[in-house]
């Protein structure tokens, strides 16, 4: 594939040399290793580029690893897939092993197609379509993973209707917020506006809120279930939505470690797992530094009522979709503390 508003293809800068870039098994088995080596509950997010591409033996050996090393934790799986190579023989194996799919699927046709095309300009939907079905057919846990551009913004009911119609009812909708290199400071034409991404919000959750039945949702909206962590007095698991950043690292290909996907950037590189340990490197000074970078953020906005809730979002949007966040919280406050009065009444 080659989508239009991909972020990662320039990252290849970093990694010069030969193709393809893979992760090897001596990377992936000293990885596996170290992070089953402390917490009782860990898990791994599988993504890419397009993780399929290594191939389901690679997948098979991480999972025999977990096993082998992970005798004592709880392993959690995720795959972040755009579902083109998905087959019966993925499907069953991302079943069988309770694996949490993450599938790239932006709405109907004209909106997924408008930016997710193959390298030709041939659009993906249908494919894409197709395996959403055959993933749910099979039993898997599939999450509908949208990414909300210039285009799509303007039709949160057809997307969240379509998810609904081919049984993807849990959805995650991801801002495009992408610097123009054209335009040093600016955004690239495909970015969402905020004022739009706010009026996105506003009418998702509205229809969120029409499918409750019995005061519970019938839909799950990653966003909207994650704020609700605070107006429950928890801590949001969507970590743009949390204090502080750096509750997590990527390790790339060659076994290189960052500070975060959206920071794969010298700056931000940590170490390598080939010579040093992963949990040394999560709580090293250079990840407590990039965690403060959030916290500076939030500052700008200490006069803002919404603070508590959004905390600046992510850092690397810095403060582009406060407007959206304002017309957002305005909108669905009173609405979040009904329902966090309902379930504190409740008994569990």
């Amino acid at each position: 594939m080659a989508c239009g508003y991909c972020f990662y293809l320039p990252k290849s800068r970093l990694f010069p040399g030969s193709k393809p870039r893979r992760m090897s098994e001596q990377i992936l088995k000293q990885v596996i290793r170290q992070v089953t080596a402390g917490e009782q509950e860990v898990s791994f997010g599988w993504q890419g580029g397009e993780p399929t591409l290594m191939g389901l033996p690679f997948f098979q050996k991480a999972v025999d690893f977990q096993m082998r090393f992970g005798k004592k934790q709880t392993v959690g799986n995720g795959l972040q897939t755009n579902g083109i190579l998905i087959d019966r023989e993925w499907a069953r194996f991302l079943n069988k092993y309770k694996f949490l799919v993450g599938l790239s699927l932006d709405g109907p046709e004209h909106i997924h197609d408008k930016y997710r095309f193959l390298r030709g300009g041939r659009g993906t939907w249908k494919k894409v379509r197709d395996r959403a079905r055959l993933l749910l057919d099979s039993g898997v846990e599939v999450n509908a993973l949208s990414v909300v551009n210039d285009y799509s913004v303007r039709f949160p009911r057809e997307i969240y209707e379509f998810h609904k119609s081919i049984g993807l009812n849990y959805m995650q909708f991801i801002p495009c917020v992408e610097p123009d290199p054209a335009n040093p400071g600016g955004k690239a034409p495909f970015s969402v506006k905020p004022e739009a991404f706010g009026g996105f919000l506003v009418e998702v959750f509205d229809l969120w809120l029409a499918d409750f039945e019995n005061n519970i949702p019938t839909t799950f909206v990653r966003f909207f279930e994650s704020v609700f962590f605070s107006y429950m007095g928890q801590p949001a698991p969507d970590c743009t939505l949390q204090k502080e950043c750096g509750t997590y690292v990527v390790v790339e290909h060659n076994g290189d470690v960052f500070s975060c996907d959206f920071f794969v950037e010298e700056e931000w590189r940590l170490g390598n797992v080939k010579q040093g340990n992963l949990e040394d490197m999560l709580n090293s000074s250079r990840q407590e530094k990039f965690g403060c970078r959030k916290v500076e953020l939030a500052r700008a906005c200490s006069d803002c009522c919404w603070l508590p809730y959004c905390f600046g979002g992510c850092t690397k949007d810095g403060r582009y979709l406060c407007s959206a966040y304002k017309i957002f919280f305005a909108h669905a406050d009173p609405h979040f503390r009904k329902l966090a009065t309902l379930r504190r009444g409740e008994r569990f």
